[in-house]
């Protein structure tokens, strides 16, 4: 590969406090060569391939959390294939996905599949979760030890919580001897059972049966008293309440290790838009109040939630036009992740590099992982954005095989223009 150059760019790497105007080289091992305000178009060859980014956006890739592929068991609905297009269109570069496939993750020869069809099928860095339980039973611990020399990067029952308390601290106990990394679901299962949005005035107004927000307060601060005795490396995958982040709060401020993620939907939605019975809005968690979504604003803002996930969930049309009480949970998100979290920042509400940190070097630094940095010798995983660039969301034009997008028809301002992984140029709006 020959090396690449990029000039007259914005660049922002929050890892090494990077923020300015400058350009990168990659050279022929995809890596980063040098970056920043020294490479203008004076210093690189004069044969040399150039792009000029036109004072454009330079953000590492990003890294999102919590992603449902649907391979294998569920393909009609995404696969690596596509969600790895959809993942590019994005800016996103590397994705952990979800165990909760038919069957699931929980064994060697599950994990075997995963990453040969994720190294095979996708574009993009592929790092599989597999189940706390077996069958996502809540019942019988999977063998993490072994699952982890395979190659997973972290363990998770996806969709649903350990409710068992004994069987949680047994989990986080034998974790911690392994340095496993454990992520929860927050919600009482037994308050959430027959919930279908946020329990209130407007789950009320619908006559639709809602889940109250301490169920998941009650998790979270279970396990939490949890990690006193029973060290380990713990993540709360997306919290949606005030109540919750304020437990959160909390519990960083008393020396506790631990992160905690939201979802961009719980970001950027309420209740109020389920309006009357958009089912593309029924989401796990569910959307809350506007004072709710205020609180998770300022909990991004004082690093009491560390990063943001998309929560893709593809689903078909026919499992979404449905009743309320029948229709399918969850939205596709990847390929909107990045203009949703950039409407914070167009509306005076988070600063930009706040938002590139939670989804670039925090979920590497939760994970584990030496991505979501542009530093000289890293992989040049990259994108190019026009942050100021409108755009109005069209299901038809989605990338995803699913096109249940959560915000439909939505005017959003941000677009990624090029995104790269280890110098390859693998996605060009042109």
């Amino acid at each position: 590969m020959k090396e690449k150059y990029i000039i007259n760019a914005n660049i922002i790497d929050p890892k090494n406090n990077l923020q300015e105007t400058g350009g990168i080289i990659i050279n022929g091992k995809g890596e980063v060569k040098a970056i920043g305000k020294k490479v203008t178009k004076l210093n690189i060859p004069k044969n040399a391939e150039v792009y000029d980014a036109k004072k454009n956006y330079i953000f590492p890739g990003i890294i999102d959390m919590r992603v449902f592929v649907g391979e294998p068991g569920f393909e009609y609905k995404e696969n690596f294939h596509t969600l790895s297009n959809a993942a590019l269109s994005g800016g996103v570069t590397s994705v952990v996905s979800m165990p909760n496939t038919s069957p699931v993750i929980d064994n060697v020869s599950m994990v075997d599949f995963i990453k040969r069809r994720g190294r095979d099928k996708s574009k993009i860095n592929i790092f599989p979760c597999a189940t706390l339980t077996k069958n996502i039973d809540g019942k019988n611990m999977t063998e993490l030890g072994l699952l982890k020399k395979k190659g997973i990067i972290a363990f998770t029952d996806g969709l649903k919580s350990i409710q068992n308390s004994n069987i949680m601290s047994r989990i986080m106990k034998y974790a911690n001897d392994i340095d496993a990394l454990i992520i929860q679901h927050a919600e009482d299962s037994y308050l959430s059972a027959e919930g279908l949005i946020n329990e209130g005035e407007i789950s009320t107004r619908l006559g639709l049966e809602g889940i109250p927000d301490i169920a998941e307060k009650i998790i979270v601060e279970r396990d939490l008293s949890l990690l006193e005795n029973s060290f380990c490396r713990y993540h709360i995958s997306q919290i949606s309440s005030a109540k919750t982040i304020e437990v959160v709060r909390k519990n960083k401020n008393s020396g506790k290790k631990f992160s905690c993620g939201v979802s961009i939907n719980n970001l950027s939605l309420n209740e109020n838009d389920i309006g009357d019975f958009r089912t593309f809005l029924k989401l796990s968690p569910p959307l809350r109040t506007e004072e709710d979504r205020l609180s998770l604003i300022k909990g991004l803002n004082d690093n009491t939630i560390d990063n943001i996930v998309s929560d893709h969930k593809p689903e078909d049309e026919e499992s979404k036009r449905l009743t309320f009480a029948k229709a399918a949970t969850g939205a596709s998100g990847i390929e909107t992740l990045l203009p949703l979290a950039l409407e914070l920042y167009h509306n005076k509400l988070v600063s930009l590099k706040t938002i590139i940190s939670s989804l670039t070097v925090n979920p590497a630094k939760i994970l584990g992982l030496d991505k979501g940095h542009l530093k000289t010798g890293a992989d040049a995983d990259l994108s190019i954005v026009d942050i100021n660039k409108p755009w109005i969301v069209k299901k038809e034009k989605l990338i995803s095989k699913s096109k249940n997008t959560s915000i439909e028809n939505r005017k959003l301002q941000g677009q990624v223009l090029r995104t790269y992984i280890k110098g390859d140029l693998l996605f060009n709006r042109s």
